[in-house]
């Protein structure tokens, strides 16, 4: 399966978290928003080169910030 960060993924892609590449501050934060090693996530949609992305985790809508949305690796399906 083909790795690459969420804020790769195309619109409408589904993928499976596999890495997350950040501080345990940060993946504390992750993992209360449900963002966690081997959850099914799928991308939204983002806005322009530096703008949020949008993702779809369970039942819930997320948005993250270009940089935090790098930090996290998702194998593609």
């Amino acid at each position: 399966m083909k790795k690459i960060s969420l804020r790769q993924m195309k619109e409408k892609q589904k993928g499976v978290i596999c890495d997350i590449s950040a501080g345990m501050r940060l993946q504390n934060k992750f993992m209360s928003m449900g963002i966690y090693h081997g959850r099914e996530i799928t991308k939204i949609s983002s806005i322009g080169l530096r703008g949020p992305v949008a993702i779809k985790v369970g039942r819930s809508v997320l948005v993250l910030g270009h940089g935090v949305a790098n930090k996290v690796m998702v194998e593609i399906q």
